[in-house]
């Protein structure tokens, strides 16, 4: 009896789940490169989840993409009008085996949308996961890398994020049996789709979403564009905190092409004081994350809209001269130390940055010496406001120290160049 139901038991199995056995070794995957035609600079867009959650369809997305244009996020420069999970129906088509998109929610196919994106000026992103159902249940792409990479690419799709769940055991990991978690069963899962996705004639930017395990900074950029750095993003500032704090640790492994994800924009989903909706979008910023906003983009407030259309924010983290993000530095010689540290330095092709956020309840006078700024020089120095696009007065020398008054949970950002 044993003998009859174990072969019935893996092949039942294998038909619903779509998914090879690991192969336990590195040397039959791919090792394509993510596409240089695309994600050279970190991300601009929307996402559907935060804001809607499974309750997706093609009018909401449509509506976004019509947002970009009246709220002026287009001319800043966002592009990327995602769709999350929860956009297919629950059975892959049995005759060809891909996915199918579910026709209540888009009659008009995810072709039919993003054509109509596309001649918004915009780009589009879809879903899918490295797992045999996706985080809602729907099919994952676990094995059918090939099929759905084809199909996103014929759909006209510029960009997926790739999720990490229903990951059958013998694809996961506890540990990389050579050292190297590139050649982990986890990675490989990820460079499976990335080598079905180079095999594409449209470049598809690719968000590998693992929540930051298995040591992706030191072999995401091999694979993706960017790669998330922790769970989901939630509208708290708690949240806010962390996600800076664990990233920073992490700044290394950010460059062009390659960018730790610090998960999508909280900004509009009623859980933050503007101040810290500020300090959110700042931090994304001058760390490099991508910027995929995640609400009702239609509510959002004048505020929120000058806060996520900054130009001289978005021209840092745009910024196609650097790669590499601001990174923290010792304000004065007794500064505290702090975590996440509250002083950042970085460069851009128009000169040196600091950006200072302030964690404590009330407001407080934040100071840092210009000596004390990586490798500014000497000289004399105007400082440029960046939130207000205002020269602040006067001029400062290489001796000279600088102070002002942050608001709790707020931020300041400043473009420091030779007077």
């Amino acid at each position: 009896m044993v003998y009859h139901l174990v072969p019935l038991v893996f092949l039942l199995i294998r038909t619903v789940s779509s998914a090879p056995a690991a192969s336990g070794t590195s040397l039959a995957a791919p090792t394509n490169l993510p596409s240089r035609e695309t994600g050279k600079t970190p991300a601009l867009g929307w996402n559907t989840w935060n804001a809607y959650g499974c309750n997706i369809n093609e009018a909401k997305v449509l509506a976004a993409a019509q947002s970009f244009v009246d709220l002026g996020l287009k001319a800043a420069g966002y592009q990327y009008v995602n769709i999350d999970d929860c956009w297919s129906v629950r059975s892959r088509d049995t005759s060809t085996q891909r996915i199918v998109p579910d026709p209540s929610k888009f009659p008009n196919g995810i072709n039919g949308v993003a054509n109509k994106v596309h001649a918004l000026g915009l780009k589009i992103g879809i879903y899918s996961d490295a797992g045999t159902a996706t985080c809602a249940g729907y099919p994952g792409s676990l094995g059918m890398e090939s099929i759905d990479a084809a199909t996103f690419s014929s759909w006209g799709i510029d960009y997926l994020k790739y999720d990490n769940c229903n990951v059958p055991g013998n694809w996961s990991d506890t540990t990389a049996s050579d050292g190297d978690w590139y050649n982990s069963n986890s990675a490989i899962r990820y460079r499976q789709m990335g080598g079905a996705l180079a095999t594409q004639s449209r470049p598809i930017q690719y968000s590998l979403c693992l929540w930051g395990n298995y040591k992706v900074t030191t072999w995401g950029a091999r694979v993706g564009h960017s790669w998330r750095m922790g769970g989901d993003a939630v509208p708290q500032w708690s949240y806010v905190v962390s996600a800076i704090t664990n990233n920073v640790q992490y700044l290394s492994s950010i460059d062009f092409y390659g960018h730790n994800d610090m998960d999508m924009m909280e900004i509009g989903n009623k859980g933050l004081t503007l101040a810290e909706e500020r300090t959110h979008f700042a931090a994304w910023i001058f760390l490099k994350s991508p910027i995929l906003l995640g609400t009702d983009l239609s509510a959002l407030s004048a505020a929120q809209v000058a806060v996520i259309t900054n130009r001289e924010l978005l021209a840092f983290h745009q910024d196609t001269t650097v790669g590499g993000p601001a990174a923290p530095f010792k304000a004065t010689t007794n500064a505290p130390v702090t975590s996440p540290p509250e002083y950042y330095s970085g460069k851009s092709s128009k000169g040196t940055h600091v950006f200072i956020i302030n964690l404590s309840s009330s407001t407080v006078t934040k100071t840092f010496a210009l000596s004390q700024v990586p490798n500014l020089g000497s000289g004399n120095f105007k400082i440029h406001d960046m939130w207000a696009g205002v020269d602040v007065s006067g001029t400062f020398s290489s001796s000279s120290t600088f102070s002002v008054q942050v608001p709790s949970h707020d931020n300041v950002a400043y473009l420091i160049t030779s007077a």
